[in-house]
């Protein structure tokens, strides 16, 4: 009976996935618990419960995904897309307003922000596009165009909210999206110059507060009490921490409330202050692991919708931990990007967890589908 059990078709299914970054990914959201749980001064409440059954909940939904057929993915691929676009303009109708924002649709049992899931929503709706795009034609008009409306659009609707660090990633992503498609390099050259030229220009397009969040990146002291001040806090939180940190439950900056926003954009800083320099450094080699594990997957898929989902799945999550963690350092304005999986919130972690799912169902299938 067990033999039986053993050689039929789900356990055979499950044996496939990759279990050591599963177990590596739980070893992450295990740690985030952790760490919510000293930021809320040695408390479940309310963070580290709610968040450890969240990334349980999450896992679970990641693995069946990993199930799914690729095929099914090049299906919905579009009517995903448009789905998500019509909730983003949802959102600017009736979206609920927190933090001087309008991102959330309040769906009474959750709380949903779809720009999250844009980005997700991009990266697939882009591989389809690339999987039957003629060779030869990622460089004409025809093949730069369509990608350039599926990236701008939903970018200036989530500008409108506004969230500028959500908008960068979707059109980050959506780039890398055309590079991978072939593009070639010279095409964002003579762009990204022109960009820099702009800056001005583009600046003065910014709300003041986003104005105010480059000008403190460039001088944090000239406004430590105000503007500066999250950065100010964050940067000595990290300091303080030196190699080895001050220990789990000794946090100061986070415990005395020095420290803003101390559970979800900025819980890498109140991580590093208790953990040190080894805490971070092994936090950002664990998801290393995971990038790494990410792109060969890419490199091993059989078919170009497979290389280019699985590739720019792999990216977004590397510009999630990227640009928070040199926010959080001062490498980069504050434009409210969470660590994934260690802050706290449900929408950016569904949307990690979702990727995550999806590249288990790639590995999965590398050899034995073909679409």
């Amino acid at each position: 009976m067990i033999g039986g059990l053993l050689n039929s078709r789900w356990p055979q299914r499950i044996l496939q996935l990759p279990w050591r970054i599963i177990f590596l990914v739980a070893a992450i959201g295990g740690f985030a618990v952790v760490v919510l749980y000293s930021a809320a001064g040695g408390s479940l409440q309310p963070w580290a419960m709610n968040h450890a059954v969240r990334l349980s909940l999450f896992m679970g939904l990641a693995i069946l995904l990993s199930q799914v057929p690729l095929g099914f993915w090049l299906k919905i691929a579009y009517p995903l897309y448009a789905a998500v676009l019509v909730a983003l303009i949802g959102v600017e109708v009736v979206g609920g307003i927190a933090g001087g924002s309008q991102r959330w649709l309040d769906l009474g049992f959750i709380r949903l922000q779809p720009s999250e899931f844009m980005k997700l929503a991009v990266v697939i709706a882009l591989a389809r596009f690339y999987h039957f795009l003629p060779r030869g034609y990622p460089a004409k008009l025809a093949g730069i165009w369509p990608p350039l409306a599926m990236i701008g659009t939903p970018a200036a609707l989530v500008m409108l909210q506004p969230d500028l660090g959500t908008a960068l990633m979707i059109t980050a992503g959506g780039l890398t999206m055309m590079f991978l498609g072939g593009l070639p390099l010279k095409w964002f050259l003579i762009p990204g110059a022109a960009g820099l030229a702009s800056l001005p220009l583009l600046y003065n397009l910014l709300h003041d507060y986003q104005k105010r969040r480059v000008l403190i990146f460039l001088d944090p002291s000239a406004d430590p009490l105000g503007a500066g001040y999250h950065i100010t806090q964050s940067k000595i939180a990290i300091g303080s921490g030196g190699v080895f940190g001050k220990g789990f439950l000794e946090g100061s900056q986070s415990h005395l409330q020095y420290l803003p926003e101390q559970h979800t954009d900025f819980v890498f800083a109140t991580m590093a202050e208790e953990w040190g320099l080894m805490g971070g450094a092994g936090l950002l080699i664990a998801y290393g692991l995971v990038l790494n594990w990410g792109i060969r997957v890419a490199l091993s898929a059989q078919t170009h919708f497979a290389r280019m989902l699985a590739a720019g799945l792999s990216m977004t999550i590397f510009f999630y931990v990227l640009i928070n963690s040199m926010m959080v350092m001062g490498l980069a304005p504050v434009v409210g990007i969470p660590f994934p999986l260690v802050s706290y919130g449900g929408s950016a972690a569904l949307t990690v967890m979702i990727a995550l799912g999806i590249l288990m169902g790639i590995y999965r299938q590398r050899r034995l589908e073909h679409i």
